[in-house]
């Protein structure tokens, strides 16, 4: 049996009783609303649209639906706001919706730096960072950061702010390279916020000037110093001597050398393989006799084995102490200051390019021998071939029997 309708005495207005659900004295009743719709594109003519507003029991009356009714075909006559009940829903929704983004916005703004790092930005990083980053850049946060704009929302935070930082550092005697850790901590925080949408300008300590810093490697090894240092190693500790040669004779980086598996050592064709370089490709180093010897004289493992482990079995993180306390005992670095001058154990690297910029090999092979992104890289070990330089300015020398000769032929 179909639906009775009633129509009220409101023009449009009508209802529906409902079987058995009452509402007071009366039958529930189920209001709608009737209009003339959008015009049919192929006859030209309007439709008939009825939109249903609700029951009785939910509030709805004649005198209401006729309100709503009447609203809408305003709308329609004067072409503003919506002209059917499901436009006026949807705007409806949408205004809510914005309305909610908004307040989550304003939520995101209004969390400081200090609330940001400490509940998103150091979960995130203990999942990608070495503990040694995460515990450096703590202190940047703790000690330099948080006391000046810890409380402060990141869209309050000016580059003024950031002068204030760099001051307490200056003031504190902490070296240039300090400083630029420190705002590099800042910045990496900052970015990760703004991909969060806490802000959306870039990161302020780019408007901060910071003093440069000559950190380039002076210091490299004789010989003879090489020769003690290798020596005094493996009597110590055999895994810190064997580590220390292979970056003296390949060129490998500490990280490097820690994050070697036996699958990545191939003595018969004489090369290792660096899987997760720093230029995040994979690299070849290439083994002179002295290098082969060493990695043949070990014990291989599996291939998934690190050759360098810990006593408890996981990937080293730092220099091994014997390596330190042996550059001590040898008094390398007895008197001097200028960390550019110390022996440590990148000192091995430097010393490698040193030694072949000073046996005469071209700094594009050393560039290439030292995986250096660019020559400018390179070109610090230039100095060590002046010799090379010499003979080449040579090579145009104008001779002074050549000129005579010259002269005579005039004649």
């Amino acid at each position: 049996m179909g639906v009775k309708w009633i129509q009220t005495k409101y023009p449009g207005v009508r209802y529906y009783e409902h079987s058995t659900r009452k509402h007071g004295l009366q039958k529930d009743r189920y209001f709608t609303i009737r209009f003339q719709g959008e015009k049919d594109t192929e006859t030209g003519k309007r439709k008939q649209k009825e939109e249903g507003l609700g029951w009785a029991s939910e509030g709805m009356t004649a005198e209401k639906a006729a309100g709503e009714l009447g609203k809408l075909k305003e709308a329609h006559r004067v072409g503003a706001g919506p002209i059917t009940l499901g436009e006026k829903r949807e705007i409806e929704a949408d205004r809510r919706q914005q309305e909610e983004k908004g307040k989550e916005r304003q939520k995101l703004e209004n969390v400081t730096f200090a609330e940001y790092y400490r509940d998103s930005y150091a979960p995130a990083a203990k999942t990608h960072k070495k503990a040694n980053t995460i515990l450096n850049e703590s202190g940047h946060v703790s000690l330099w950061i948080v006391p000046v704009v810890g409380d402060k929302p990141f869209k309050s935070i000016s580059a003024l702010d950031i002068e204030r930082i760099k001051k307490k550092l200056l003031e504190a005697k902490k070296s240039p390279r300090t400083l630029q850790y420190v705002m590099a901590t800042f910045r990496q925080v900052w970015n990760m916020a703004r991909r969060d949408g806490l802000v959306a300008s870039d990161s302020p300590t780019r408007s901060v000037k910071l003093p440069k810093v000559d950190n380039k490697r002076e210091r490299f090894l004789s010989h003879d110093e090489a020769d003690k240092l290798l020596e005094a190693l493996k009597a110590r500790c055999l895994d810190t001597y064997r580590m220390a040669a292979i970056s003296l004779y390949t060129g490998m980086r500490r990280g490097e050398i820690f994050n070697l598996e036996w699958r990545d050592v191939d003595t018969d064709k004489g090369f290792v393989r660096i899987m997760d370089p720093k230029a995040k490709r994979t690299q070849y180093v290439y083994m002179n006799d002295t290098a082969k010897a060493i990695f043949t004289d070990m014990t291989a493992g599996k291939p998934e084995d690190l050759l360098f482990s810990t006593v408890t079995g996981v990937m080293r993180t730092e220099t091994p102490e014997t390596f330190n306390d042996v550059v001590k005992e040898l008094e390398f670095n007895k008197g001097i200051t200028d960390e550019r001058h110390k022996v440590f154990f990148h000192t091995l690297r430097h010393t490698f390019a040193s030694w072949l910029v000073l046996e005469g090999v071209d700094l594009y092979r050393v560039q290439k021998l030292m995986r250096h992104l660019t020559s400018a890289m390179t070109q610090r070990y230039a100095h060590l071939a002046p010799d090379t330089l010499q003979s080449a300015v040579n090579a145009i020398d104008r001779k002074p029997e050549a000129a005579g000769e010259k002269k005579a032929e005039g004649k």
